[in-house]
């Protein structure tokens, strides 16, 4: 199974170059670390900054330079600063080519709920609510099964959704699937060492499976 780290890798092998690519918190934030060679994308945190290069190394953060998740991380030559308001101008005006979300659940039909699980104090939706809204393509990282090693790849969502029928692309900790537009979780990679009866055990909507699944390169 994969860690977090090899959850975002192979999730770097999605990007493409010349993309504007948001980076949503929690997982995809380390999608910029691993930004394949000779692949030149620029990388947009909602909190108002274009051009976000890898994590900083120890000893050298700068405290006012942090991404929408509040770490700390480095600039590339040529990046930009500029407020809230003109970062969400961006994405509404769907200037982003690829979204990069963390998630709680997500549905066979590509629901997706990241935001709110009842009875826990939060702040908001954030802007979560309106990167799914415009994005043109959504990839989710996330847990395939939560610590009770329940599904979170679900027939319905069943907490508070942030957006329907949104999310193309899921990679986990097991494996790749996409979501077909007739609904179903399509399995694409298994992760190394990873059967198809693991992912199926561990995928509670519906999973297509065709032909042989060959295993993900990291």
């Amino acid at each position: 199974m994969l860690d977090k780290n090899g959850i975002a890798k192979r999730i770097a092998r999605e990007v493409k170059d010349g993309m504007y690519v948001n980076l949503g918190i929690g997982i995809p934030t380390l999608v910029a670390n691993y930004i394949p060679e000779g692949v030149n994308v620029v990388l947009q945190s909602e909190n108002g900054i274009l051009g976000m290069g890898p994590f900083p190394f120890e000893g050298q953060e700068d405290a006012d330079l942090i991404n929408a998740g509040k770490q700390t991380v480095t600039l590339l030559p040529g990046s930009s600063i500029f407020d809230s308001a003109m970062s969400f101008g961006m994405i509404r005006a769907q200037k982003v080519n690829l979204t990069i979300l963390g998630a709680m659940e997500v549905s066979e039909n590509g629901d997706i709920a990241n935001w709110k699980i009842p009875g826990k104090m939060v702040k908001g939706m954030g802007g979560a609510m309106d990167l799914v809204a415009s994005a043109k393509n959504i990839i989710v990282a996330m847990q395939h099964v939560n610590k009770a090693g329940e599904s979170k790849l679900l027939p319905k969502c069943e907490l508070p959704l942030t957006g329907i029928k949104c999310v193309k692309k899921i990679v986990t900790e097991l494996a790749v699937l996409d979501i077909l537009s007739e609904g179903g979780f399509r399995l694409l990679e298994r992760a190394p060492g990873v059967s198809v009866e693991q992912i199926k055990n561990a995928t509670a909507g519906k999973l297509i499976i065709e032909g042989e699944i060959s295993e993900m390169v990291l």
